[in-house]
């Protein structure tokens, strides 16, 4: 299945973020300086790119292998999201912990590292088996704005909808001929 960009802003759109604003807002403004200045390769928490690039790295470990397109609905769903908000800055603190761990561990950047080993690299972390929760352990916290935010931009978009059988996902206009039709 090809995912689009158009995908990422109907998930966006569903989970009631304002993705086409962001888009234009972060490309306006997008730069090689973190907020608070300094370039996203060291330690602390990632810019923009650093994220769009762990995230998008990570994405084809989390995602059906018939899942194509990744790279460009990943980025536009994080367009969305990476807004300044709370949740922003938590997926930002999260990937900070991926990318350190990626570092630490197998001494290279997440992007760098083969689906076998970013897959070993999440499950090492715990996030295969932590709950989700913003405010708890790193492996928990991961999983919240890691793996989950993967899975909620694929699953509420109409095309990622479809491998689950979901052929028009909530806030996804699909008209009423939708509801007359059988799945496809």
């Amino acid at each position: 299945m090809e995912l689009t960009r158009r995908d990422a802003a109907a998930a966006l759109a569903a989970i009631g973020a304002t993705g086409g604003v962001a888009l234009g807002v972060r490309r306006a403004g997008d730069g090689a300086a973190r907020r608070d200045g300094t370039a996203g390769d060291g330690e602390g928490t990632p810019d923009d790119e650093a994220v769009r690039e762990t995230m998008t790295a990570v994405a084809p470990v989390v995602y059906p292998e018939s899942v194509t397109g990744v790279e460009a609905f990943v980025e536009g769903f994080l367009d969305g999201r990476l807004d300044g908000s709370a949740h922003g800055e938590g997926i930002r603190a999260a990937v900070g912990e991926v990318r350190s761990a990626s570092r630490s561990w197998y001494d290279a950047p997440v992007a760098e590292l083969s689906a076998t080993e970013r897959d070993s690299l999440l499950r090492e972390l715990g996030a295969d088996t932590a709950e989700e929760d913003p405010r708890g352990s790193a492996a928990e916290r991961v999983r919240y704005y890691v793996v989950n935010e993967l899975l909620l931009a694929l699953y509420a978009s109409p095309t990622g909808g479809e491998l689950v059988g979901i052929e028009n996902p909530q806030g996804y206009a699909g008209g009423a001929e939708s509801y007359r039709e059988g799945p496809r």
